[in-house]
């Protein structure tokens, strides 16, 4: 038996293997999708790393009902310094959707020269995020996952956690042109499991990376400062927003929709803020 059998064996139940295999996806004679997408690698990264999702983060999902079949673009606020939300949001997807699907995330165009990422990112189902990919993984019934703050999201400090970026633009004009209907999603919690106080941006640079977080703990206690805190993590998917226009349309009016789906996420955001009573760190999902 090999590696990846006995994970999947050990790691996942008959419900869980079927929920992965009923998921909508095309695979070809190879076992791989038109991306890479490979199903076996799939389940046993999931075998693997489901107690991130059940246990370490205790992840509560909400509102996936509200997802309908087909063509869907999921649009997250993002943060945490590294993709822990893209990657609770992908599990979410597959063990608590009904019925499950597998999200296409939109990695940053540097995460693939990172040793080791790309051919795993690839066989996981994460692309570049690149505007000809995103298209034809719609045209294809598929579920994809965008964060339009982009690095300026993801790089945020503590100190401006949860306060949304500005978003691009992009993810409009796609959703326009393929009749998409678009997600919003608020995740609460990823931000203060990573909790950075600055950035080392000319280290950064040196290593070809868009920023370097260092808190509290990071670098100073070596890789177990690296290591994310088990903040409780809520994910809220909220009601379907479709918007009609020309995707080819004026920059003012395809910004006009985007501060629209911002301010959705954003007012979700504060609520699970709310709900938690307000506190960072010690705060449970509500």
């Amino acid at each position: 038996m090999g590696w990846k059998k006995l994970l999947i064996e050990l790691g996942l139940t008959d419900s869980e293997k079927r929920r992965i295999d009923d998921a909508q996806l095309d695979i070809n004679s190879a076992g791989f999708d038109d991306w890479g997408l490979d199903p076996e690698t799939l389940k046993a990264a999931l075998a693997v790393t489901r107690w991130i999702y059940t246990d370490y983060f205790r992840v509560r999902a909400s509102g996936l009902p509200h997802l309908p079949p087909g063509r869907v673009l999921l649009i997250s606020n993002h943060g945490g310094q590294i993709p822990l939300d893209g990657m609770l949001i992908g599990m979410s997807m597959l063990l608590e959707a009904r019925p499950a699907r597998v999200v296409r995330g939109m990695i940053e165009r540097w995460v693939p020269g990172l040793p080791f990422i790309s051919s795993l990112f690839s066989k996981m189902g994460q692309i570049v995020g690149d505007v000809r990919n995103c298209r034809e993984l719609l045209e294809k019934e598929q579920c994809v996952l965008v964060f339009p703050e982009g690095v300026r999201g993801s790089g945020k400090t503590i100190f401006q956690r949860y306060q949304l970026q500005r978003f691009g633009t992009g993810f409009v004009r796609l959703a326009l042109e393929t009749g998409t209907p678009i997600i919003p999603v608020a995740v609460v919690g990823c931000e203060e499991a990573y909790p950075s106080v600055t950035a080392l941006k000319p280290i950064a640079k040196l290593l070809g990376a868009p920023y370097l977080p260092m808190t509290p703990f990071f670098p100073f206690l070596g890789p177990i400062g690296a290591l994310p805190l088990p903040t409780q993590v809520t994910i809220d998917f909220g009601a379907p927003m479709v918007f009609q226009g020309d995707p080819d349309g004026p920059e003012l009016e395809i910004e006009a929709m985007a501060a629209q789906v911002r301010d959705r996420i954003q007012a979700m955001v504060d609520d699970s803020i709310k709900r938690r009573g307000g506190k960072v760190f010690t705060g449970g999902a509500g």
